[in-house]
């Protein structure tokens, strides 16, 4: 099966799961809201990908003199641009663009071999999710945690000193962070490697299933790749989720702090339920409604955030892959790049809408 299957498997099983769920136990409301949520979720992925065509061929550059060289004859040139259809009319190419993000069949690299371009992000898009998943974990571990023990410790010193670390932290630009850990704990320190996703001797050893190199170790039982993954993963998603967990401490802080003060709490304190109980098990459990929302919210920024963090670490996934493209004006492997962004971020997001149509029912009229 081709990785890219198998990520999508991985995304869509419990997006699938919560869909059943939904139109077979659902009431009439939540079936209405879904539906409506997926209706507009398919006409924005078109939007976003036409507008990602028509900027790309707006902006100054040819693919063509960027794979040939400044040296390539102009009969040479000519040739090049009609076997890649970039000598068709505008429309013409809209058209047959369509017709490959319907398909999910995004053609071949202008540049670079011409690879099939689904193979190429075979490789790359399961680096990202591997880089992605595990900071999302621990913006989210962060977030809330702090966020509620914050609360919790409203107005003290606990509490001004983890407001002060959101805002440092969101505000710190993810490149310096990045290349200050790696100066320190990679350069200074040598406890990780500086840049790169698995040691280059110990890679070829590896059986690729998943691309998610993780998980293709664990399967294989390579124990040897597995902790030489996992040394390389750990500051380039300790970068992701610090800056990430900023904006979860934020908000986690406020809606316990609206909780705190709603009657059932001051009931449970009054029944003498340990403080303890009431914050962590009662007050963060109602305040989790709009975290789950903002993390929705999020998924584009984290994959924004992938791009320059795959850039410092040289992690082979998509951001890196979408900042080569660019700059070699490759129109086929960028619009493919943004347009698969928008189908993850699109579809993550009606995930988040759907669970917190479930949590809250008030969102459903």
């Amino acid at each position: 099966m081709h990785p890219l299957s198998i990520v999508f498997l991985i995304i869509g099983v419990p997006a699938a799961v919560l869909l059943l769920y939904v139109f077979v136990r659902g009431s009439g409301g939540l079936r209405r809201y879904v539906i409506t949520r997926i209706g507009l979720t398919i006409p924005m992925i078109f939007i976003l990908a036409s507008l990602v065509f028509l900027v790309l061929r707006i902006i100054p550059g040819d693919p063509v003199t960027s794979s040939l060289g400044p040296k390539g004859s102009p009969e040479l040139k000519a040739r090049l641009r009609a076997e890649l259809g970039l000598e068709d009319p505008l429309i013409v190419q809209y058209g047959r663009f369509l017709g490959d993000v319907v398909t999910l069949d995004f053609g071949r690299s202008l540049v670079g071999g011409q690879r099939r371009i689904v193979d190429e992000m075979g490789e790359r898009f399961p680096a990202t999710l591997e880089l992605v998943i595990p900071g999302t974990i621990l913006a989210l571990g962060i977030g809330l945690l702090f966020g509620t023990y914050a609360a919790a410790h409203r107005r003290r010193a606990p509490d001004y000193a983890l407001r002060m670390y959101g805002v440092v932290i969101y505000s710190m630009p993810i490149f310096w962070l990045g290349l200050l850990f790696q100066l320190v704990f990679a350069v200074k320190l040598g406890w990780f490697p500086v840049a790169g996703r698995i040691d280059a001797v110990i890679g070829t050893t590896v059986e690729r299933t998943t691309n998610m190199l993780l998980v293709d170790t664990l399967i294989s039982g390579n124990w040897a790749a597995f902790r030489s993954v996992l040394r390389h993963l750990v500051l380039p998603a300790v970068t992701l989720g610090l800056i990430l967990s900023g904006v979860f401490l934020r908000l986690t802080r406020i809606n316990v702090i609206e909780t705190l003060q709603q009657d059932y709490v001051t009931a449970a304190r009054a029944r003498g339920i340990r403080e303890r109980v009431v914050v962590y098990r009662h007050a963060l459990k109602n305040a989790m409604i709009p975290v789950i929302t903002l993390i929705g919210l999020q998924v584009a920024i984290l994959l924004a955030g992938a791009v320059l963090t795959e850039t410092v670490f040289a992690w082979p996934g998509m951001g890196r892959y979408l900042v080569e493209r660019i700059s070699v004006r490759d129109y086929t492997a960028v619009q493919s790049v943004i347009t698969m962004f928008a189908l993850f971020v699109a579809l993550i997001s009606l995930f988040v809408d759907i669970l917190y149509s479930l949590l809250d029912p008030r969102v459903r009229y």
